[in-house]
């Protein structure tokens, strides 16, 4: 990474100062902060959500077949009260519909289908050091922030008092249901002659703000 860096530096040097007798010049600056606070994610269940095995003639034709919902809790902890956020990847990009994470390919292109994940559940609102707090979300890489709760790609998560939706608490403990919701697609648009495995995968990251 920081060679990569050093690399780009001088490549914009040498482009700012190459014309003849030339005396302008671009500079670059590389910023960031290292913070001594670390926090550990950890999901019930291994973060895994297992619907076993369904027959493709129970699915339905010509409309979506809804998965049983499943509540998984999540607590992150800090060494420290610290202000994070919380963003998730879908490791299946492509597969889903809308904003939606997917459910994997079936032949490489066939959608199988969808899910959702939401940070709270209804009548279960995250917790942060024992204290009920609000899902706030920001979709401008945390400059701005407003009640929000579903996880999307490129949206950062994080929770706020009850009191104020626009900024993020420090949080040194967040126990919080994270809330799954699925489905398989319309059946007549899908190849299932043969065993399909559902292969949903996403990734939850913790972002320092």
């Amino acid at each position: 990474m920081n060679k990569h860096l050093i690399a780009v530096a001088s490549a914009l040097l040498i482009t700012g100062t190459a014309p003849a007798f030339a005396a302008s010049t671009v500079d670059l600056t590389v910023k960031g902060i290292i913070t001594p606070n670390a926090c550990t994610p950890s999901l019930s269940s291994g973060g895994v959500i297992d619907h076993g095995k369904m027959s493709a003639k129970d699915l339905y034709p010509d409309r979506i077949y809804p998965l049983p919902k499943v509540t998984l809790q999540m607590t992150v902890t800090c060494d420290a009260p610290v202000i994070f956020a919380l963003k998730a990847t879908d490791n299946r990009i492509g597969s889903g519909s809308g904003s939606g994470f997917g459910l994997g390919f079936i032949n490489g292109t066939q959608k199988l289908g969808s899910y959702s994940l939401t940070l709270g559940a209804t009548g279960s609102p995250p917790q942060a050091d024992g204290e009920t707090v609000q899902a706030i979300g920001s979709f401008d890489n945390g400059v701005t922030w407003e009640r929000w709760n579903s996880f999307e790609t490129g949206t950062y998560l994080s929770v706020a008092t009850l009191a104020d939706a626009s900024t993020p608490r420090a949080t040194q403990q967040l126990v919080t249901p994270v809330a799954y919701s699925g489905y398989i697609n319309r059946t007549d648009g899908l190849d299932l002659s043969n065993e399909v495995n559902i292969d949903g995968s996403a990734t939850i990251e913790v972002l320092y703000l």
